[in-house]
Formats: structure tokens, C-alpha cells, sequence
């Protein structure tokens, strides 16, 4: 059995709205003799053609690209591979004939990092890790909340000197992320030092650990109390963070509501419907139109958590179901929109697993707002346009405790609008 999914894609990240189990694709199809069958058994071709019977069945554009799709079929399996990776290079050329960068092979790597990702879970000890740049040295980020590294208690700054006794130096972080990842339960010795302690090792079970999507707290911005929320991704638990996320805040007192997407390349499209029916709770969401030209309208269903004015951020690299909600939310007149145009990505992808543990993502559909308006290569524009040079935006990235300070225009500039809302009196809560 394969599974499939149906995804939004950005950039960065492939997004998802449904999960269903589909029949194995067969590759006993008219003009395949026997020979060629029992060969395609054992070949790397199988995952070609798998591939192949997936486009041909649901990608939104029957012409392919005006390209004859037969033929790119039998130039695929007519071929000898000596590897898969060969395979693998011969599917990604037929691919791109299609002229669409979101329909996509992953091999089996790049689809177990797909998953774990839009699952907002890993199996490892929950540190984020990055180089120093004078040093060449894995330093500590951030030890992730409640995981076994917190819990063991490594801090932030704590350098990684050994990994199962293998140095370090030299190491990307990418490489030190596949030695200290592994299967929940078992262990992993990591051997640190830290200023004013030494030199020291820990011994760390891995576990499943749930990433954290949403982080928020409450900003005293003059005579109003706002709820800040900062959305990174759309992941599997974004939703039920973003629930708790804003019941704590409201049982805080907070005035109003700012919702930062900027920067965030997308996720789970369910997550950003469940996210959407938080703030609304009349109205459609979001329209889906696929390759038969049949719509789909999915709508707020009555179960909004809060009515409190809400500011959303946004810059270039707020994509896909970033664009939904954002979209949603400017469409229905429920929040203002702040920032720069977003990235305009407006289109539909199935993913699907295929037998050998690699993955292909499809485009399947079209999206648009609750409009109809058409955000490909556009973008969301902004009501409220607050631009910054890139400079002044790769500060701030590389800078997260300026975010929200007087180095942060954006949110300045939401802050003012909320301000302005209120009344001379504080605002009533919630």
C-alpha cells in the first residue's frame, strides 16, 4: 500500500491537507510483454513508473506542459539504469519538461526529512545546533523545551566537542544533526565543555519530540496589552499550539492580537484552515480548482476563539499557507495586513510515498482566495505596505531578540494600528 497526501508547496516546505491510503500502482499495463514485466520487477524502473502513473493520473494540467507524456514514459522505461541514483536523475530530467518547480522527487532521504518536518516531530535529544563562525565549533542554539537535552541539562552556548566519540571540528551542522538523530529509545554520548565548567559528557536516551510551531507572549505596548504570537510553520501540532497559544493570552488580558508570518514558508494546509476558523468565524477561507475544473470552497464553521483586533506580519518569504490564512483573513475583513507583498505561490500538490521510500509531489490544483483572487507570482498584498532593505531584514533574522523591539518597523507599525483601535479607555477583554 502507498500513501498520499495533499499538499501546498513553497520554497521550503510541502504542506498538507489530507492523508488517504491508494491502491500500489501496477505495473502490468497494456503493451508491456512478459519479459519486460518480470524485468521491471527487480529494477529501479519501478519507481519510475510509478512516478510516471501518478502525473499522468493527476496533474493539473492534462497537456503536460504540451509535452507528450506516452513518449517521456517509454524514453524512461526503454533505458537501462546501473543505480538507483541513475534512476532517480532520469526521473528528475522528465520531470522538469513539466515547467513546474513545486512537482518534485524526493529520494528516500529527502522524503523522510519531508515528514518529519510536516509532522512537527523528530526522534533525536532536542538541541538546536549552530557553527561558530570563528571557531568552526558546534555551539548550542537552543536546548528544546522538555526534551531529553534539557532535561540533561545543556545550555544555551555549550560546545559539542565529540559525538560518539568523533570529533567535531570541522563538522557542518547538518552532519552532527545525522549522528546525534536516531531511533527513539536508544542513546547517544555527546561530550561538551562549557565556560567556567570544562569539559564534561552527557549520555542522552533520543526520543520523540514535539517542535515547537508557535511561540508567544504578552508586549505592554503603552495603554494596551497585545498578545504577541510568532508562527514559524504550519506543522501537525500547529493548531492545537496556536489554540493554546491564544486561550493562555486571552486569560492574560490582553487587548489585541499581532500574528507574525513572516518568514514562515508554509506547512499543513488543514493547520492553516483549523488556524483560520480560530480568528473567524464566518466566511470562506480558501477555493481549490483542479485540472477538470472542479472547485472546492472550504468555509469558517462557527468556532472562532476570540474577536479581539488582530494585526498580521508578513514579508517576501511568507508563502503558500501563510498565503491562505493571510489571505483568509484579509478577505473576510478580520485583520490588517502588515509588511511587504508575500511570495505567491498559489498552487496544489499531492505527495505521494512510492515503494522504494522515495516520495514525489504533484501539482494538482489551483488555489485561490475567498475572492478569487489569483496570489500566483502576485503574492498577498499587504493593506498597510512597511517595506525594509534587505539589509535591515537579515539583521533582524539574525538578530530574534530585535523582533518586536524599536528595531522591528513592522510590528511597530502594527502596534500603532491596534493602538489607534482602542478606545482612550483600556480595551475590554475577553
Amino acid at each position: 500500500m502507498s500513501f498520499t497526501k495533499r499538499f501546498l508547496v513553497s520554497e521550503a516546505l510541502l504542506f498538507s491537507s489530507a492523508i488517504a491510503a491508494t491502491a500500489t500502482i501496477s505495473l502490468f499495463v497494456p503493451g508491456l510483454s512478459s519479459s519486460v514485466r518480470a524485468a521491471l520487477q527487480d529494477s529501479p524502473k519501478v519507481v519510475l513508473d510509478e512516478a510516471w502513473q501518478i502525473i499522468n493520473r493527476e496533474y493539473v494540467d492534462s497537456t503536460f506542459n504540451k509535452v507528450d507524456w506516452q513518449k517521456v514514459r517509454e524514453e524512461l522505461l526503454s533505458k537501462n539504469y546501473t543505480s538507483r541514483e541513475q534512476a532517480y536523475a532520469a526521473l528528475e530530467k522528465a520531470l522538469e519538461k513539466l515547467g513546474d518547480p513545486y512537482t518534485r522527487f524526493m529520494n528516500p532521504e529527502q522524503y523522510r526529512a519531508l515528514t518529519e518536518q510536516t509532522a512537527g516531530e523528530l526522534s533525536g535529544v532536542g538541541i538546536k545546533l549552530e557553527v561558530d563562525e570563528k571557531t568552526k565549533t558546534l555551539r548550542v542554539v537552543e536546548p528544546i523545551e522538555n526534551s531529553p537535552a534539557a532535561k540533561a541539562g545543556i545550555q544555551v552556548a555549550d560546545r559539542i566537542l565529540l559525538i560518539d566519540g568523533k570529533p567535531t571540528q570541522g563538522m557542518t551542522v547538518e552532519e552532527a544533526v545525522k549522528l546525534i538523530r536516531g531511533k527513539e529509545g536508544t542513546q547517544v554520548k555527546l561530550q561538551l565543555s562549557r565556560e567556567g565548567k570544562g569539559i564534561f559528557e552527557v549520555t542522552l536516551t533520543r526520543a520523540r519530540i514535539e517542535l515547537q510551531a508557535v511561540r508567544y507572549s504578552v508586549k505592554e505596548e503603552g495603554r494596551i496589552r497585545v498578545g504577541y504570537i510568532r508562527l514559524q510553520e504550519f506543522s501537525a501540532h500547529a493548531a492545537e499550539q496556536m489554540q493554546r497559544a491564544i486561550e493562555d493570552l486571552k486569560s492574560k488580558k490582553v487587548n489585541a492580537f499581532v500574528l507574525d508570518l513572516r518568514g514562515n514558508p508554509g506547512g499543513l494546509l488543514y493547520a492553516s484552515v483549523d488556524i483560520a476558523r480560530m480568528w473567524m468565524n464566518k466566511g470562506a477561507i480558501v477555493k481549490t480548482v483542479d485540472r477538470q475544473g472542479r472547485d472546492e470552497e472550504i468555509k469558517n464553521n462557527n468556532s472562532a476563539l476570540t474577536d479581539l483586533p488582530l494585526a498580521v506580519l508578513v514579508d517576501k518569504n511568507s508563502a503558500s499557507a501563510s498565503e491562505i490564512l493571510s489571505g483568509a483573513l484579509q478577505d473576510n475583513g478580520r485583520a490588517i495586513i502588515i509588511g511587504s507583498k508575500t511570495f505567491g505561490k498559489a498552487l496544489v500538490q499531492s505527495v505521494h510515498s512510492l515503494s522504494d521510500g522515495s516520495g514525489l509531489a504533484v501539482t494538482i490544483a489551483h488555489y485561490y482566495t475567498p475572492n478569487g483572487k489569483d496570489i500566483s507570482h502576485k503574492g498577498i498584498t499587504p493593506d498597510i505596505t512597511v517595506d525594509m532593505s534587505e539589509e535591515a531584514s537579515k539583521k533582524l533574522v539574525s538578530n530574534p531578540n530585535d523582533i518586536t523591539s524599536k528595531n522591528d518597523p513592522v510590528y511597530a507599525r502594527a502596534v500603532a494600528v491596534l493602538q489607534a483601535q482602542s478606545p482612550n479607555k483600556p480595551m475590554a477583554s475577553q
